[in-house]
């Protein structure tokens, strides 16, 4: 029996010991990550699932070479066309061979998709992976990775934060320029210059506007200028040193060049101060550290 315990301690004590050697035998990727499809020549913002089996691609406008057959499977072989699209609107039409079809389940169902093979790449290595292609125009996400492009090479870290600086340049998607920007920890929310606020139907009552679209101007610190059309999701009571005031917020896709996501933003004259985006702890929480001497 005491032969018994000490060999089951000593198994345990192995593995815990065994467990870190085995976890930095593979490389650690995040909750998201950049990651291109060499076939498609694009960049993706991913969100990495291992809840997901395959990996999926954003696809529409789908076309089968030589017309589709009635089943679904009976297509296996041949080529389907598809358009594909990234966070950043970048747009592609190619076409690849049907190797399989999937039935994925959700909380809307089942569904049968088309799976092909593609090369999907992270930091520089690139995996061959089956990928299925469905209709994600909806979502964040327009690719995301599976249990299939994890395996064997990944382990995910979904507390894995970045380091920014007290400044750093940061882009706004929609805007499509780049602002100098503060980092600021002490501010709830992020908040951006606009002026010249146009709502559609809108009234006196701001709570009445959530809901609508807005039209606004902003500008970044080289004088580089923007119209940009979005809807308000909600009114934001800031209190300062000068007192209180009520803002607006929409809903924009921030970050560093090609690590945009989405966040939601105050909008304020910011006319005469030096950064005309700050960016505040809703959009570093759970993503960035802040290291002030950078």
């Amino acid at each position: 029996m005491i032969k018994t315990l000490t060999f089951r301690a000593f198994t345990l004590v192995a593995v815990f010991l065994l467990a870190p050697a085995y976890a930095e035998s593979k490389a650690v990727i995040g909750q998201t990550a950049m990651m291109s499809v060499d076939e498609i020549g694009l960049v993706y913002q991913a969100r990495i699932d291992t809840g997901a089996g395959n990996t999926s691609l954003h696809a529409f406008d789908l076309e089968i070479q030589g017309g589709s057959a009635k089943k679904m499977a009976d297509n296996v072989g041949k080529r389907i066309w598809f358009s594909t699209e990234n966070a950043a609107g970048e747009r592609k039409r190619l076409s690849a061979k049907i190797v399989k079809t999937s039935t994925v389940s959700n909380s809307q169902g089942t569904e049968t998709r088309y799976m092909v093979e593609m090369h999907v790449g992270f930091a520089g290595e690139t995996r061959k992976v089956k990928v299925n292609l469905r209709d994600r125009g909806h979502m964040d996400y327009k690719l995301l990775i599976g249990r299939n492009w994890l395996k064997g090479k990944y382990v995910v870290d979904v507390a894995q934060k970045r380091v920014i600086g007290a400044r750093a340049p940061i882009s706004i998607l929609e805007t499509g320029l780049l602002f100098d920007t503060r980092i600021d920890t002490g501010a709830v929310e992020n908040s951006l210059h606009a002026v010249d606020l146009k709502i559609e139907n809108g009234v006196e009552d701001m709570e009445k506007n959530v809901g609508k679209m807005l039209s606004f101007t902003t500008e970044n610190e080289k004088g580089e200028t923007k119209r940009v059309h979005a809807r308000i999701v909600e009114t934001s009571l800031i209190r300062n040193a000068q007192g209180s005031e009520v803002r607006y917020m929409v809903e924009l896709n921030v970050g560093e060049p090609g690590r945009e996501y989405k966040v939601k933003v105050n909008l304020r004259d910011r006319s005469k101060m030096t950064n005309k985006l700050l960016i505040g702890r809703n959009w570093l929480q759970g993503h960035y550290l802040v290291d002030v001497s950078k």
